[in-house]
C-alpha cells in the first residue's frame, strides 16, 4: 500500500517522485528542507546562507520554521526567537518579487506561496501572476514551491489552484483534503533533480506514508475524481459567489467585498459600519442558524463548504448570512459595549503595517 499511494499521487500529478508527510505543516516543513539542500547542491549557494521568500499575510502552519515565515503577531509571539533565511514580498506582485530576485537571487532557494492565500481571507492574486512567478522562478534559478494544503484538491474548482493559469510548480505541497477528513496524509511531490538533494537518513518520519494513510489518500482521491469534485466545486463556487454578491447589493454598508474561487470564499466585512461587531460575532450567530463558518483578522469571514454540499444546502447557508445581517446584527449593536478592545492587534510586529485594515478603517 506505501507504494502503491505514492505511484497513484505520482501519476496523478506528473510528477516523478512523492514524499509523504502526516500534516500541512510537515509538509511545509518537508520543502523548506528540501529547497535549502537543493539550493546548496544545485545551486551553490554558500553555506548557511540560503534565503526563502514567502508571501505578506501567508499562513502555512505552526511550527518554528513555518512561523518564522508568518506575519500573524498570534503564531509568532512568545516563540522567538524566529528562524533567519526569509524574505518576504506581497502576494500578486510581480514586479516587488522579480526586485527580490534581482537584489538577492543567488541566494534564494526557493518561493513559497499559496495560490491562493487562505487564512489572509481568501486573497486570490491577479490573473497572469502565477504565470509570472513561474516565468521568474524559471529566469533566476528558484524553485517555484506551491503550497496548496488549503486550495488543492478540488477546492478552488481545479485539482490544484495553479491548474487555473496551467502552471507547473516545482514542489507541490499537499494535505487537508488528502485524508478525506479521517485521517492526517500530507504530501510533497517534485522531480528527481529537486527530490533525490534530500539522501537517505537526511529527512524522515515515523508515520509519513503508513499503509492506514495511503489507504484512506487513494481512497480520497478515488472520490475526487469519480464524483467530479473539482467541475462541481467550480460550478457550486459560482452559485455560492451569485447569492452573496445578492447579499452584498442588499446591505452595501455591511459587505465591503466577496472574493474567491470554486468553493474557496470569504466575504470581507465594513469593520467601520459593523462596529463595534466583529466577524467572530457573526460567525457565532451564523452557527445558531445551523452555518459554520471562520472568522479571520476580524473583518473576514471565510466559507468553506464540503465539496459535496447542494445546491438548496448553498441558497440555505447565504440566506442564513441574510437573515444574520437583517435580524441579529441591530440586536448585537446594541447589546455589545461600544468600546472593545479587540483581541489582538493586525499590526504586524515584522514590518509594522496593518496587513489586514480594510479600506474603511480608521488610521
Amino acid at each position: 500500500m506505501w507504494s502503491l499511494w505514492l505511484e497513484y499521487l505520482r501519476s496523478m500529478f506528473g510528477y516523478d517522485m512523492v514524499l509523504p508527510m502526516n500534516t500541512g505543516a510537515e509538509g511545509v516543513e518537508t520543502a523548506l528542507k528540501l529547497a535549502r539542500t537543493w539550493g546548496y547542491k544545485k545551486k551553490k549557494i554558500p553555506k548557511d546562507e540560503a534565503i526563502i521568500v514567502s508571501c505578506c499575510g501567508c499562513f502555512h502552519g505552526r511550527t518554528l520554521a513555518v512561523i518564522s515565515m508568518s506575519c500573524d503577531n498570534d503564531v509568532t509571539r512568545g516563540f522567538g526567537p524566529l528562524l533567519p533565511g526569509h524574505i518576504k514580498v506581497d502576494l500578486g506582485d510581480a514586479v516587488a518579487l522579480e526586485k527580490i530576485f534581482k537584489e538577492n537571487g543567488d541566494r534564494i532557494a526557493g518561493f513559497l506561496f499559496e495560490p491562493i492565500q487562505g487564512e489572509a481571507g481568501v486573497v486570490v492574486p491577479p490573473d497572469g501572476y502565477l504565470k509570472s512567478v513561474r516565468d521568474l522562478c524559471s529566469k533566476y534559478n528558484v524553485l517555484m514551491i506551491a503550497d496548496e494544503v488549503q486550495s488543492g484538491l478540488a477546492r478552488t474548482g481545479k485539482m490544484l489552484a495553479c491548474d487555473w493559469e496551467e502552471v507547473r510548480p516545482d514542489v507541490v505541497i499537499l494535505g487537508k483534503a488528502l485524508g478525506g477528513g479521517v485521517i492526517p496524509v500530507s504530501a510533497v511531490l517534485a522531480d528527481k533533480d529537486a527530490m533525490l538533494c534530500i539522501q537517505l537518513g537526511e529527512h524522515g518520519s515515523t508515520f509519513g506514508g503508513n499503509p492506514l494513510a495511503g489507504a484512506v489518500a487513494i481512497a480520497s482521491l478515488d472520490v475526487i475524481r469519480d464524483e467530479r469534485l473539482a467541475e462541481r466545486s467550480a460550478q457550486l463556487g459560482l452559485e455560492l459567489r451569485h447569492h452573496l454578491l445578492k447579499i452584498q447589493q442588499q446591505y452595501p454598508n455591511y459587505i465591503r467585498e466577496v472574493q474567491g474561487s470554486g468553493l474557496f470564499n470569504a466575504v470581507e466585512l465594513n469593520s467601520k459600519n459593523l462596529r463595534p461587531i466583529s466577524a467572530y460575532d457573526i460567525c457565532l450567530q451564523l452557527k445558531e442558524r445551523g452555518v459554520l463558518a471562520k472568522p479571520t483578522h476580524d473583518t473576514i469571514i471565510r466559507l468553506t463548504p464540503p465539496l459535496s454540499i447542494s445546491s438548496d444546502e448553498l441558497q440555505e447557508a447565504s440566506k442564513a448570512l441574510s437573515d444574520v445581517l437583517e435580524h441579529d446584527l441591530p440586536k448585537m449593536q446594541k447589546a455589545k459595549p461600544e468600546h472593545v478592545s479587540p483581541t489582538s492587534s493586525n499590526i504586524c510586529d515584522r514590518c509594522g503595517r496593518n496587513l489586514y485594515a480594510s479600506p474603511d478603517e480608521d488610521n
